[in-house]
């Protein structure tokens, strides 16, 4: 899953990316208002979050053109700030929760998930190809009922292809959702994590589900 962390304040950003990252989610960082913004607008999130004293834009602001534009992603408020008063101006500019800093990592994580089973309540949240199931929620992969150990990338990797089975998936499609904005889609970086999930995968099973196409990328399918 894909999250943006709009946060002015550097070490806290590298702090909470870090700690996301290891939580196997794919983190882009916006440093100011505007920037977050344009980012929220131009690329598909399953949350972001967003500080509300930034540089700029206000995380206020931010929050109600993102809610006027439709862009309905939940959005995950931070701020210094605890009075009553702010947290009922985050929430009612659209916010769908609020947390007050300094927090507890492990409190920011149980929020971060709770807004993504929030979001994908109506929907299954294991993923299935043939014989392949991936919990998005637990992380846990199998194939034939035994359980596959991927490191954070690889399972990154394999859910994006995954919820996009059956479908033709580019480098660059891969470069932006599994890794980050500025990655160099034309590195072999990407082969690379496709061969290991693939050897993974693949490597006891008779039937391959991760296809190369060539000039084209890749697919999972039967």
């Amino acid at each position: 899953m894909r999250i943006l962390l709009i946060e002015d304040e550097k070490k806290i950003a590298g702090f909470i990316t870090r700690g996301l990252k290891e939580d196997k989610y794919v983190v882009d960082t916006a440093f100011d208002g505007e920037q977050g913004l344009y980012l929220a607008e131009i690329n598909p999130y399953d949350l972001i979050i967003l500080d509300i004293m930034l540089p700029l834009k206000d995380g206020i602001s931010v929050c109600k053109e993102l809610r006027n534009k439709h862009i309905n992603v939940p959005v995950l408020m931070l701020t210094a700030k605890d009075s009553v008063g702010d947290k009922v101006l985050g929430l009612n500019c659209g916010a769908d929760d609020y947390l007050t800093k300094p927090f507890a990592f492990e409190e920011f994580l149980a929020r971060v998930r709770a807004l993504l089973r929030r979001k994908t309540r109506d929907k299954s949240t294991t993923l299935k190809e043939a014989d392949l199931e991936l919990d998005q929620l637990t992380h846990k992969v199998t194939r034939a009922g035994k359980e596959i150990m991927l490191t954070n990338k690889e399972y990154m990797l394999l859910e994006y292809l995954m919820l996009n089975a059956n479908t033709v998936i580019t480098r660059t499609m891969i470069s932006e959702h599994v890794w980050h904005e500025d990655f160099d889609s034309f590195t072999n970086v990407i082969d690379v994590y496709i061969n290991y999930v693939r050897n993974k995968i693949d490597k006891d099973f008779t039937k391959q589900l991760i296809h190369t196409i060539r000039g084209a990328g890749y697919i999972l399918k039967e």
